[in-house]
C-alpha cells in the first residue's frame, strides 16, 4: 500500500548524519504538498506507528522524531538503529536496566546534557530569599 506521504523515506534517507533538523516547510517542499493542519499539534509528530500515515513512513526509513517544536514549525529526525526483528529502534518511556541498557533518567540526562544555559554570574545554587508559607 502506498501513500502520498512515501517520498519522505527517500528524502530523509539521502540526507547525511544522525540528525537531521528541519522546518516543517522543508518537509513540505520534501513531500511537494502542503502537511495538513494536525501539524500544529506535538501528538501529530509522535513516534507511535499508528498515529498517521506519515509516520509510518519516517519509522520504515529508520527514523524517529524529536525536538518537536510546533510553535517554531521545526524538528530534528534521528536515525534509529535496526532491531533484530528489523524494525527500528524507539527511544520507550519505561526503563530498560533489565536489557542492559540506560534507564529513563539516564537517557534523559544525556539527551538534555548542555541545553540549559545561565546568564554570566547566577549561582542557581544560591537562596533566592523567597519564602513559601506551606499553610497557604
Amino acid at each position: 500500500m502506498t501513500s502520498r506521504y512515501d517520498t519522505l523515506g527517500p528524502f530523509l534517507a539521502s540526507q547525511r548524519g544522525d540528525r537531521i533538523p528541519l522546518k516543517f516547510n522543508d518537509v513540505e517542499r520534501a513531500l511537494g504538498f502542503p502537511l495538513p493542519r494536525s501539524k500544529r499539534y506535538p501528538a501529530w509528530w509522535s513516534n507511535n506507528p499508528s498515529n498517521n500515515p506519515m509516520t509510518k513512513v519516517w519509522l520504515d526509513a529508520g527514523f524517529a522524531t524529536e525536538q518537536v517544536d510546533t510553535v517554531g514549525e521545526k524538528l530534528v529526525f534521528r536515525r534509529a538503529p535496526p532491531t533484530r526483528s528489523g524494525g527500528h529502534e524507539s527511544t520507550p518511556l519505561v526503563p530498560s536496566e533489565a536489557n542492559g541498557g540506560p534507564g529513563l533518567i539516564a537517557r534523559l540526562q544525556a539527551e538534555l546534557g548542555g541545553t540549559v544555559t545561565y546568564a554570566p554570574g547566577f549561582d542557581p545554587t544560591e537562596p533566592t530569599g523567597e519564602v513559601w508559607d506551606a499553610a497557604r
